[in-house]
């Protein structure tokens, strides 16, 4: 065998042993949650985090010498795939283990990574993402909230909105301006900021869903101490620019995995007689419509493996992931309208008379932010515009 083909079976080994784990450990939670589980509620999610990180699925590709396992970007992907296959939810964390610690690896000081990495790899820590700003919105390179000097480190003024689990966060980086003569994506600075520091306020943003996941913030006054500055002064815009990459590997493979199985149920929607006796697949506009999204998903899924591969290989992150980001938002809006137009008046049922028909609600309501969130499909278009077409700057 060569190399290649004995690294291929011993991922598949893992998946296999990965998969029976899961099945048993997710299962065992499940009967166990007071009450009757609900994996769209978040103390639900933080507590299935907290099982997996106290079992040792935590900090997977992190190096050894700070706990973590050191497996390879092919096995991280298959923890990926495999975790999403069994129903099990998506953290509360993920802002800290997929970008913040590999960040913090990167350019931390050794002090840095003794001190964060390990409320990190336990999940005692949440972290939280400091980005975008009511006067800014996707245009990361014109923050306004500043950090100004101050003895023996910063005094940080600002608003930052749409800050996901900052009502439940410990920490969050924070993207801030401490050159007050710079512009644009100059002089700003990486801030790693104690939510718990005097002159924070958080207040939560209720959605249409009726949950507050994400959160505007408010920093009024806020000291944040010199050691707490990652990286150098003014040198932010680079550090957050290799943050957004390093998830690009396996940020998908979750979402991927969650698409293919809604369009089983979508299909299964389409078999179902409806109050009339009629079966809506033998409509041709429902089959065109569910054959689009079954080649949507299909596609998807080999931009995510050529993401997988690039990454494996060490290649820069281009604008290919913008092409990736519009095909799934956008598709995934289209697979939930569907759903809820043969769900038809079910739709409106709670999740106790029809749990699977409640699911599919409350995605299609949730997946309206998904063109907006990590950059609008405006903003996205215009890099692919840019950098994949070579049009003119408008």
């Amino acid at each position: 065998m060569t190399q290649l083909e004995i690294a291929a079976a011993d991922d598949e080994a893992f998946r296999h042993d990965l998969r029976a784990w899961l099945e048993r450990a997710y299962a065992g939670f499940v009967r166990g949650w007071p009450g009757g589980a609900d994996p769209r509620n978040l103390d639900f999610r933080r507590a299935w985090e907290d099982t997996l990180c106290a079992n040792g699925w935590s900090g997977l590709g992190w190096p050894t010498e700070h706990g973590g396992r050191a497996l390879p970007l092919s096995r991280q992907a298959v923890f990926h795939e495999e975790h999403a296959r069994c129903g099990a939810p998506l953290g509360v964390n993920l802002i800290g283990h997929g970008i913040l610690a590999p960040t913090l690896l990167h350019f931390g000081t050794e002090a840095q990574k003794r001190r964060f990495l390990p409320g990190i790899l336990s999940n005692r820590e949440v972290w939280c993402q400091g980005y975008s700003e009511p006067g800014a919105g996707s245009d990361l390179a014109s923050v306004r909230t500043r950090a100004e000097l101050a003895p023996g480190g910063y005094r940080l003024n600002g608003h930052k909105i749409w800050t996901s689990f900052a009502d439940r966060a410990q920490r969050c980086f924070v993207l801030a301006r401490t050159d007050p003569q710079s512009s644009r994506h100059k002089g700003l600075s990486f801030l790693l900021v104690d939510m718990r520091s005097p002159g924070v306020r958080v207040e939560p943003i209720r959605q249409l869903t009726g949950e507050a996941e994400f959160c505007e913030v408010f920093f009024e006054n806020v000291f944040v101490p010199q050691e707490d500055l990652l990286g150098a002064e003014n040198q932010g815009w680079k550090i957050a620019m290799a943050a957004a990459s390093f998830e690009r590997g396996t940020y998908f493979i979750p979402r991927l995995v969650r698409f293919a199985q809604e369009l089983g149920q979508v299909r299964e929607l389409a078999l179902r007689p409806d109050a009339y006796g009629r079966v809506p697949a033998s409509s041709a506009a429902v089959r065109h419509r569910w054959a689009r999204l079954a080649a949507d998903s299909h596609v998807l899924a080999l931009k995510s493996q050529r993401a997988l591969a690039g990454a494996m290989r060490g290649d820069p992150p281009g604008p290919e992931g913008s092409s990736t980001k519009i095909h799934w938002s956008e598709a995934h809006q289209r697979l939930l309208e569907l759903s809820l137009q043969l769900l038809g008046d079910d739709a409106c049922l709670g999740d106790a008379a029809d749990p699977d028909a409640a699911g599919l609600t409350h995605a299609y309501l949730w997946s309206r932010a998904e063109t907006i969130l990590a950059g609008t499909s405006e903003i996205q278009r215009n890099i692919i515009a840019e950098q994949m077409l070579g049009l003119p700057k408008a």
